[in-house]
């Protein structure tokens, strides 16, 4: 695991894959098969893992997030750099900035709280965490009324948080005054698209986001990876084509769970085995197994064959330059 000092121009330069955590039948941490989806991962090129609400931290006690930390700072490459999320509550937030403060990691990523919070106690608690953690968060930013945008620019002017991973939906993402708000007041760097793969066009090309978060993207970080970089040099062909291979399997997820399906997926194509799902989440609907397995294979199919691609594209590209 990467320990270096965290810089945020670090976020454009990976997605953030947000990984599925897989567990054994007794629902203990299994490594061997969580280091074998890293593994593939890494393989991949991507260097960000954020591990929150694919892996299911909402439910995970302080045992379990202890084993994890441990666990996700050994299987990782030197280069890599691992977010572990936080929270939702804020008492579970103190407890995990025990065992952060002075554990290697650099952020993490506050979970958001549904319902019994005021902007004025969400900002007060992510102060006291990053005291108590000695680190600044990672906000995943889910409602405008969670906290307002003058709060948020007073927290990232203090160095309390890092950046932003905006997932505030939208019927048109490209009608989004809040964010082009968030955007003037902090910076389209700090802000990474925080909804899968569907809104990451509009969000890197109309409000110059600094990247996106991926579930699916674990199961193809190759062509994940490749879709940020065409985007971030104005590639459309590429990155239209790129973009509709994910669509298939992303509205697969949005369909019935993007949690559990995506856990699933690993699985039945067969990356590595994510065991059970943690309660009080279960596994995807048993009729839907097959459609999950055939769209995962499909899109680890064209992964692969896409990384046996990738040197020629390379030699293509290097020759347009010159």
């Amino acid at each position: 695991m990467n320990t270096a000092p965290l810089l945020v121009e670090e976020f454009a330069t990976s997605v953030l894959a947000v990984p599925p955590l897989a567990r054994r039948a007794d629902l203990s941490l299994d490594v061997a098969q969580n280091q074998r989806l890293i593994r593939h991962i890494e393989a991949g090129g991507q260097r960000i893992l954020l591990y929150g609400g694919n892996a299911n931290l909402y439910h995970c006690g302080l045992q379990d997030y202890a084993q994890m930390l441990g666990m996700l700072a050994s299987c990782t490459l030197d280069s890599t750099r691992v977010i572990p999320a936080v929270g939702p509550d804020f008492g579970k937030m103190m407890d995990q900035a025990r065992l952060l403060r002075g554990s290697g990691y650099r952020t993490a990523m506050v979970l958001p709280m549904q319902g019994f919070t005021s902007p004025e106690g969400v900002a007060e608690g992510i102060s006291r965490f990053v005291d108590a953690a000695g680190m600044p968060v990672t906000m995943y930013l889910k409602s405008e009324q969670a906290v307002d945008i003058a709060r948020i620019g007073q927290l990232v002017d203090a160095g309390r948080i890092l950046a932003i991973k905006y997932a505030v939906v939208r019927d048109n993402p490209a009608h989004d005054p809040y964010l082009q708000a968030l955007v003037g007041r902090i910076g389209a760097h700090r802000i990474v698209s925080g909804m899968g793969e569907r809104p990451v066009p509009v969000h890197l090309r109309q409000f110059g986001l600094a990247s996106f978060t991926t579930g699916c993207g674990c199961i193809a970080p190759r062509a994940c990876l490749d879709l940020l970089l065409a985007l971030q040099r104005g590639d459309t062909a590429t990155a239209d084509a790129l973009y509709a291979r994910f669509m298939p399997l992303e509205n697969l997820r949005e369909s019935i769970s993007l949690i559990r399906v995506l856990h699933d997926a690993v699985t039945q194509c067969g990356v590595a085995d994510m065991g059970p799902q943690l309660p009080l989440l279960s596994a995807s609907p048993a009729e839907r197994m097959g459609e999950i397995k055939a769209l995962a294979s499909e899109l680890l199919a064209f992964e692969m064959q896409h990384r046996k691609q990738a040197p020629v594209r390379h030699a293509q590209q290097q020759q347009q330059q010159q």
